[in-house]
C-alpha cells in the first residue's frame, strides 16, 4: 500500500497543541489583506493571529484571496513525484471557490500521474469545525486506515461536525455582505450577539440572535447538550478571535456540564476572521445537529 499525505489550508484553525499531536498534517498557506498591506497565515506565515485582530481593532476591515490552482500544484507534485498519494482536504465550497480551483488542479495532476492517487475531498466545514475533522482523520490515518477507507469515513461523518459561532459586532459581517447595514445597525444597538453555523451545504446561516455574551454561550452549550455524540470522538473545540477571556468560559461551561469531553481551545485565524472580526467565540463537536 502506498504511504498517503494528508493536506488541507490556513482555514483549518488548529491550535498549536493539536498540530503538535498529528505533526504530519500538511497545511497550505493563505492570504489576507490588512491596512493596506498583503500578508501569509499559516505555517512561515507573516503575521500572527493576535496581530491581525490589532489591526482590526485598530480600524481596519480585511479580505481574503482563495489558493491559486499554480499553487496547488506546487504542493502537491513534489508528493507525487515522490510516489506518495494525496488527500487534500478543503474549506466548504460554500464559502469559497477553492474546491474548484482545487479540482481543476487535480485533474491536471492526474493526468500527469496516472499511477498516483489524488483525492479532492470539500469537507463543507469550516475553521475549528475544519478543524475538527481534519484533526480525527489524521488520528484515524497513524490508526492504520488506508485512503480508501479513510475516504469513506471522512464522506461519512463531515456533516457531524457541528459549527456554533458567534460574533461580537456585526460590522464585519456587514463588510462582507453577510447582514445588510439595517440589520448590522438593529443588532448593534439591542446589543445582539448573533448565533451563525454552518449547514449541511456549508453555507453560514444566522440561526439565532441572543442578546449578550453570556446568553450566547448558554446556547452553544444547549445546542451541544442536544446533539453531542462522544462515540464519534470526545474532542471539542473551543475557537476564539483574540478573546482567551472568552473561551475560557465557555470552555469552563463545556468542561461542567460534559466531564468526559476532551477539549482544545484554539485561535480563530485571520482567513476566517477577516469575516468575523474580533472576540469572535465558536464551539465545534461531533453531532447529529449541524
Amino acid at each position: 500500500m502506498a504511504p498517503y499525505q494528508i493536506i488541507t489550508d490556513a482555514t483549518v484553525d488548529l491550535s498549536a497543541g493539536m498540530i503538535k499531536e498529528v505533526p504530519n498534517i500538511k497545511i497550505i498557506p493563505m492570504e489576507v489583506e490588512i491596512g493596506g498591506k498583503n500578508y501569509s497565515y499559516g505555517p512561515n506565515g507573516d503575521i500572527s493571529a493576535e496581530e491581525f485582530y490589532r489591526l482590526q481593532r485598530k480600524g481596519n476591515y480585511a479580505k481574503t484571496s482563495q489558493i491559486n490552482p499554480t499553487v496547488y500544484f506546487e504542493i502537491f507534485e513534489p508528493y507525487l513525484k515522490n510516489g506518495t498519494d494525496i488527500l487534500y482536504l478543503c474549506f466548504s465550497s460554500g464559502l469559497s471557490g477553492m474546491f474548484q480551483s482545487a479540482s481543476l488542479c487535480v485533474e491536471m495532476l492526474r493526468y500527469e500521474y496516472p499511477e498516483r492517487k489524488i483525492i479532492c475531498i470539500d469537507t463543507l466545514c469550516a475553521s475549528v469545525g475544519e478543524g475538527l475533522l481534519v484533526f480525527e482523520a489524521m488520528r484515524k490515518q497513524e490508526e492504520g486506515l488506508s485512503l480508501e477507507e479513510l475516504t469513506k469515513w471522512i464522506m461519512d461523518n463531515c456533516l457531524k461536525s457541528c459549527h456554533w459561532f458567534t460574533v461580537d459586532t456585526f460590522e464585519h459581517l456587514k463588510y462582507g455582505g453577510r447582514v445588510s447595514s439595517a440589520a448590522a445597525a438593529i443588532g448593534s444597538a439591542l446589543s445582539i450577539k448573533p448565533l451563525l453555523s454552518v449547514d449541511e451545504k456549508g453555507l453560514l446561516q444566522v440561526k439565532e440572535k441572543p442578546r449578550g455574551r453570556r446568553k450566547a454561550i448558554q446556547i452553544m452549550v444547549g445546542k451541544m447538550e442536544e446533539g453531542w455524540q462522544p462515540e464519534i470522538s470526545k474532542t471539542v473545540i473551543v475557537g476564539h478571535g483574540n478573546n482567551p477571556e472568552a473561551a475560557e468560559l465557555l470552555r469552563q461551561a463545556v468542561a461542567t456540564r460534559f466531564e468526559e469531553a476532551e477539549i482544545y481551545i484554539a485561535d480563530i485565524g485571520p482567513v476566517i476572521g477577516a469575516h468575523t472580526g474580533p472576540d469572535m467565540l465558536a464551539l465545534v463537536y461531533w453531532g447529529n445537529n449541524r
